[in-house]
């Protein structure tokens, strides 16, 4: 498994699941995003400072920084 941060662009990645220390709000605020088991992610959006990061997910770009796509493991589905 690999996090989202280290999605390159043009792959395709699915979400496997989100860490264990991701709790509360933030963790509402991901599943609320459509960031759940399953779920097809791919790099959107560079940032030149690499933080946020936009992803394409269900339909709809969603900027993430790095500090939260570290808490998402996917598994790189096409490159």
């Amino acid at each position: 498994m690999n996090l989202l941060s280290e999605l390159k662009h043009n792959q395709i990645a699915r979400v496997k699941k989100l860490d264990e220390s991701c709790q509360g709000f933030e963790r509402f605020r991901l599943l609320d995003l459509g960031v759940v088991p399953g779920t097809e992610i791919r790099l959107a959006l560079e940032n030149p400072l690499n933080d946020p990061i936009g992803y394409w997910i269900r339909g709809a770009v969603i900027a993430l920084r790095k500090k939260q796509s570290d808490k998402i493991f996917v598994e790189i589905i096409d490159e």
